[in-house]
């Protein structure tokens, strides 16, 4: 009845004994990749950190929410792990599996009480024929388990439409890794390698003046340098290297920017110079958040939304946010100038500035009304009664 996508799987709920897979280590190929290639793994690092550091919230109709599901994002998703380190797991398993798992464990109500993460290794993805829908058999340690696709948090890399899975990053990236250690390896068994000499004599030389001669260079051979007086009749070559440190340079290069590619960061994450077209910090930060991280964190507020919150709970206005103002505020001088164009044009209130930078709300009550130019009047103001403005038939507006 099942259509099987990956051979292996794993499984935990209230009556699975998960104990076995805390501080277990799958090797494999993501595993190699993060402790042998410091590209790899900075780049893993820097969105797994990104996205586990960006305030989410549970709205209902713009406004901020304050309900049990909520917690489980927010402060403890189980009685294991805070929720840095939930979504760090995640992230970082799909970056380098290219799918993050994590079982909805509910309540007798239904309702959501725990998230626990589940490596990728024990979970496989099926097809029921009968209906298409999607399912997931978790390999337990007592048992396994089949279990609706609305049961687990599922986020991944890129997805084809031939398959539920998402394509792990690492693989894509296998014979780069591959190619740049190699060329690592050969480059230092060269650097390791003990110099070379040739030595030329004239045939006229007597053997014990040769003697003499060939036995001061092992010396100095051995000694790994020193004076060596060179004698009429000798010369002495050293062999060169096949070593050249500007092709670990370019290699690396190379290694670095398809890193970049595959998971569409900015090539000056990887200590490269500013990207092309891009001259700025705050261009660059914009860039990033756009490109690389809104995509990742809709899917993770996709899945949320869908499995965390009941049909009648979205149809009322309910629905998880994460909040990207903070990566897009730029310098002191960039915010200061875009929050008084806010301000001043009734856009939103000195409190919903005050917010923005994580200041608490001001208590009076002008802080939560919005203004206009003119200059700052409250927006509900009649317009007669601001300062400079003469009423006849027509008011007219001073423009001071």
């Amino acid at each position: 009845m099942f259509q099987l996508y990956q051979q292996k799987a794993g499984y935990k709920g209230q009556n699975f004994d998960f104990s076995n897979w805390q501080g277990h280590d799958f090797f494999g190929e993501s595993n190699h990749a993060l402790t042998t290639s410091e590209a790899v793994y900075s780049v893993i690092l820097r969105l797994s950190n990104t996205v586990s550091s960006l305030p989410i919230n549970l709205y209902h109709n713009y406004d901020v929410a304050n309900m049990d599901v909520a917690n489980l994002l927010k402060a403890a998703p189980n009685n294991s792990l805070h929720a840095f380190d939930f979504f760090s797991q995640l992230e970082t398993s799909r970056d380098t599996k290219g799918n993050g798992y994590a079982l909805i464990v509910r309540d007798q109500y239904l309702q959501p009480i725990e998230l626990i993460p589940i490596s990728a290794d024990y979970v496989t993805p099926m097809i029921n024929l009968d209906d298409q829908s999607l399912w997931y058999r978790i390999t337990g340690r007592n048992k396994d388990a089949t279990v609706f696709n609305s049961e687990v948090i599922h986020v991944k890399s890129l997805e084809t439409i031939e398959g539920v899975k998402g394509i792990s990053p690492i693989k894509v990236l296998k014979s780069t890794l591959e190619f740049d250690e190699a060329v690592q390896t050969f480059n230092l068994s060269e650097m390791n390698k003990t110099d070379s000499f040739v030595v030329q004599y004239d045939r006229t030389i007597d053997p014990e003046k040769r003697k003499a001669v060939l036995d001061d260079f092992r010396h100095f051979a051995q000694d790994n340098g020193g004076a060596l007086f060179q004698e009429k009749g000798f010369s002495i070559n050293q062999l060169s290297r096949d070593f050249q440190s500007s092709d670990m340079v370019n290699t690396e290069k190379i290694t670095r920017s398809r890193i970049a590619n595959v998971y569409n960061v900015p090539l000056s994450f990887l200590n490269e110079s500013f990207s092309e077209g891009v001259s700025s910090n705050e261009e660059l930060m914009t860039q990033f958040t756009q490109m690389t991280l809104l995509p990742i964190v809709k899917q993770y507020e996709s899945e949320f939304n869908r499995k965390l919150l009941t049909d009648y709970q979205r149809q009322q206005g309910y629905y998880f946010k994460f909040n990207l103002n903070g990566l897009l505020r730029g310098n002191i001088t960039a915010r200061t100038a875009f929050y008084q164009m806010m301000i001043r044009n009734g856009i939103v209130t000195p409190n919903d500035v005050r917010a923005l930078e994580d200041m608490p709300p001001d208590s009076d009550p002008m802080a939560d009304t919005l203004f206009i130019s003119g200059d700052l009047y409250p927006i509900n103001m009649d317009p007669t009664q601001r300062k400079g403005v003469k009423s006849n038939d027509t008011t007219k507006v001073s423009d001071d």
